[in-house]
Formats: structure tokens, sequence, C-alpha cells
């Protein structure tokens, strides 16, 4: 919204000839004389014709000087003498006014000794070593990618210093399947040595791990418990993504968008909680990928447990404008716990629209604290 006022007030310039000449008889001079009383008497009408002390010794100091004429003018011609608050200009997604109305930030758990969250923020690599086209994280080299992944932790700490940033490599452990497969799932469960091999790579970089569900139609209850030979490490966190979950639909991975209900959620950060208790760990975070309205159904009925740290995010891809619409309308309006942005190195881009910056991302409110490249 734009806003134009303006103005203007009138000087009074008073030019009184003092010069008498002996040509000019004495009615000329009772004349110049009495020109000289009416614009002397108006002036000082003019003057006094301000409505405080304040203004009226304004209005005839600006008349001693020709600056003090121009200041008055600029100032009545530009607003400058009046202190006008202009609104600030969100992008959507980054108001406070309307996270603040939406709920953040939430009331939740004091964080355990050992959060991660909400004392770091983590960068992670996603994808799978065995594919190109999942993910930066099986799109290089492993040293290439190590290297790249080193270069984002760096720009998001100059972006924002006070926050120190967590890398994470967050492997795609069940890939949803286009095909049904010998299990008859849409699912595939990548083996053990996979697993093991990004985990070293973890390691070696000093970054955390995630492991990340795509369920296809098998059910996280059954799948879950599959993974605890390396989740009851204390550096290694969790994933789900309600996308590839189609076992209520039935529908073909890739054909649908699934879903998640708070309950399935519920049973996965119940299930992290006892394997923090059973094997004496700290918090585990936990990630739900979202893009869409019911991508998670009864969002507000997720149970936020001290044991595990819960992130909804923002999974969504395109255009800056339209990524910032998804977090406002799919994270900020439904406030869980902590929020995460993804960004999309090819498929953000393939428009020839930007990649959104650090400093792009930290605009939102709230700001994301997990903050995943693909």
């Amino acid at each position: 919204m734009k806003y134009r006022c303006k103005f203007s007030i009138p000087l009074l310039a008073l030019l009184v000839p003092l010069a008498l000449t002996a040509c000019r008889d004495s009615k000329s001079a009772e004349l110049k004389l009495k020109t000289k009383n009416e614009i002397e008497r108006k002036a000082a009408e003019a003057a006094f014709a301000a409505t405080t002390t304040a203004s009226r010794k304004a209005a005839l100091f600006a008349a001693t000087t020709t600056a003090s004429r121009k200041a008055a003018v600029f100032a009545a011609t530009t607003g400058a003498s009046r202190k006008t608050v202009r609104p600030i200009k969100y992008n959507a997604g980054e108001s406070p006014d309307y996270a603040a109305k939406c709920g953040w930030p939430v009331k939740c758990p004091k964080p355990l000794p050992d959060s991660i969250l909400p004392a770091k923020r983590i960068v992670a690599y996603y994808g799978n070593p065995l594919s190109k086209k999942m993910g930066v994280l099986g799109e290089y080299s492993k040293n290439d990618m190590l290297q790249r992944l080193k270069g984002e932790v760096a720009k998001w700490q100059a972006a924002d210093p006070a926050i120190p940033v967590q890398p994470a490599l967050h492997l795609i452990a069940v890939v949803a399947q286009g095909q049904p497969g010998k299990a008859g799932m849409y699912r595939m469960i990548m083996p053990d040595n996979i697993i093991n091999q990004v985990y070293a790579w973890a390691k070696e970089s000093g970054a955390i791990m995630f492991i990340d569900i795509q369920t296809g139609h098998d059910d996280i209850r059954t799948i879950l418990p599959r993974f605890e030979w390396i989740l009851k490490n204390p550096d290694v966190h969790l994933g789900i993504d309600p996308e590839f979950n189609l076992k209520k639909s039935g529908k073909i991975p890739g054909k649908k968008i699934g879903s998640y209900d708070a309950a399935d959620i519920n049973y996965a950060s119940g299930y992290l909680k006892d394997l923090v208790k059973k094997y004496n760990l700290p918090p585990k975070v936990f990630t739900v990928h979202r893009f869409t309205r019911n991508g998670v159904t009864n969002a507000r009925s997720i149970v936020l447990r001290p044991e595990v740290q819960m992130v909804m995010h923002m999974d969504g891809w395109g255009a800056p404008w339209l990524k910032r619409d998804s977090y406002k309308d799919y994270i900020v309006s439904e406030p869980v716990q902590y929020t995460g942005f993804k960004l999309f190195y090819h498929n953000d881009t393939k428009k020839k629209d930007p990649l959104m910056t650090p400093k792009d991302v930290l605009k939102l409110n709230p700001k994301p604290l997990y903050i995943q490249y693909q």
C-alpha cells in the first residue's frame, strides 16, 4: 500500500524599500511609509496566526534567513517534518504477527540435555547413493558431495552467526517404488551395507544422519522397528514422508500424493521416545515432510515429547513465492514444534527462478531450524 500526502506553506517575503530620493514628493514618501507599515502588519498577523508558541517561533525564525526558509519549504513538501510510521511489507510466511496469531512460538517441553534443537540449526544433504536423481547425496562422488555440504554449512553460519550449524546426511533408507516388488508393498528397503556406508560418511564429516522412510503400501508400525539397529546410535535420527504413504488409498506411489495422520506420527515419536529411554540417548530429531493440506491430518493432535524434537518440514518445490506460500499455509498455519525448509538445486530453478538463499529463508517466521538440500 502506498501513502501519498503532500502540502505546502506559503512564505511571506518582506521587501521594504528604505531609500528616499529627492525627486519624489512627500505624498509619494507617505504612500511608501503606509505600504511599509501595511506589509509589516500583515507579517505580524501571519506570524501570530501560528497556533502554538513553538510554531510561532519557528515561523518568525524562518523569515530571518534564506536557508531556514528553504528548509521549511523542503520539510513541508517532503513530509520530513512529520513522523510517519509506514507498515512493513512482508512476503508470505514472513509476518511475525501472522505467526503469533497461529500460535508461534509453540509451548513445548523444555529441551533435555544434549538436544540439538533449538540450540543449533541442521543443514542436511538428502538422497540415496544409488541414485543420481533422488538428491544431491547421490548426485556427486562422496568427497565432492561432502565438500559441497561444507560450503552450504559455511553460508548458513555466515547468514546467522548466532546459531551454530550442524551438518547432516539424510538417507532415503526405504524408497517408494512404482512396482509392487516381491513383497507387494511398493517400496524397497536399502541393504544394511548401504546404510552403514552413509553412516560412515556422516561420521567422517562430523555430520549426524537421518533415516528417511517412504512406506509405499507398507505400515510405519511394521517397518520402523526394522531400523532399531541403526537408530539406537545417538547421532542417527528419523524422517518420514507422507507423500509416499499410500497404504490407505492403495494408489501407486508417484501417481497420487499420500498422507499421514497424527496417530501415525504419534506412533513413530512414541517409538523414538522408547529408544531414547532404552539406550539412554539424547533426544531424537524427527522430521515430517509436508507440502499439501492433507499431507498431515489432525496436526494439532500431534503429541510433543521431551525425548523427541518434532520438525514439520516444508517439502515443496517451485518458485520462491510458491515455496513461501506453502510454508505459510502448511507449516506456519498449523504449529507443531520446530520447522524445516527444503531447497531443490534443480527443481526450484528449472523455470529460471533463483534458488532461495539463506538470507531469503531466514526472513520466514518462525525461522526454520532444519534446512534440507536435494
